[in-house]
């Protein structure tokens, strides 16, 4: 089975030798997407920034032939407990229901300190087996 980088034009391209997105058979994994610009610009407040994190991971997600209805896992960073709700609000505008994992850190950073929120996913595009 061979693996895809996933790198949508749209989005910001990735800071260092690495792809935005990795899918191998049905498996889509993700990394990190920070809430920067395609330009590089980077918004001050939160909640721009997690819609731009939605919005590159919703790129990624078409350019494998997926939604946000294949994901199965979220997984988010912050850096202030205070931004847990504005993370989920956010999530909420582009998810439906809660038949997905997530899992939601506080940590003390990212690579530039003007970031305040990285999310990744894990999708899977296909039929799961009836349990």
């Amino acid at each position: 089975m061979t693996k895809l980088g996933i790198n949508p034009q749209t989005i910001a391209q990735p800071l260092a030798r690495y792809s935005h997105g990795a899918l191998q058979g049905p498996w889509l994994l993700s990394s990190g997407q920070l809430g920067a610009h395609p330009n590089g610009s980077i918004p001050d407040d939160v909640e721009a920034q997690c819609v731009l994190c939605f919005e590159n991971l919703k790129a990624i997600l078409a350019d494998a032939g997926m939604t946000f209805a294949n994901v199965m896992r979220f997984n988010a960073y912050v850096t202030d407990r205070a931004f847990f709700p504005i993370y989920g609000k956010v999530r909420d505008q582009y998810v439906e229901g809660s038949d997905f994992a997530s899992t939601l850190v506080i940590v003390s950073g990212f690579t530039r300190p003007e970031f305040k929120v990285e999310v990744e996913i894990t999708a899977y595009r296909g039929d799961l087996p009836e349990t």
